[in-house]
């Protein structure tokens, strides 16, 4: 994973109901989230991590496919700090490590 490579200690989670387990020993400071995932999709698991208290000062990036208005302003209004469409390059896009950063992905 090319976050891993810039230094960035990265946790994945394959959906959303495996979010409880990670974050019982580790607060990440950025969680990349994806929309469209099996069991528990990327809104409820947004309304889970905001109910979290222990996760308040986690930033959460949607980077999904979905590309409609009306899911964006959905993933801003539940509380997304930042919406990103796929296909995303992170070469393209400047991710630096300036220190040790906790990156969730799912």
């Amino acid at each position: 994973m090319p976050l891993k490579k810039k230094g960035f200690e990265v946790f994945i989670a394959r959906d959303g109901s495996e979010v409880e387990s990670i974050v019982e020993n580790t607060v990440p400071d950025i969680i990349l989230l994806d929309i469209m995932m099996p069991n528990i999709d990327g809104y409820q698991t947004l309304k889970l991590i905001k109910n979290n208290k222990s996760l308040e000062a986690t930033k959460i990036a949607f980077l999904t496919a979905k590309n409609k208005a009306s899911d964006i302003e959905k993933g801003l209004k539940l509380g997304a700090d930042k919406y990103l469409i796929k296909p995303f390059s992170v070469k393209k896009n400047s991710f630096r490590n300036t220190g040790t950063i906790r990156v969730m992905v799912f």
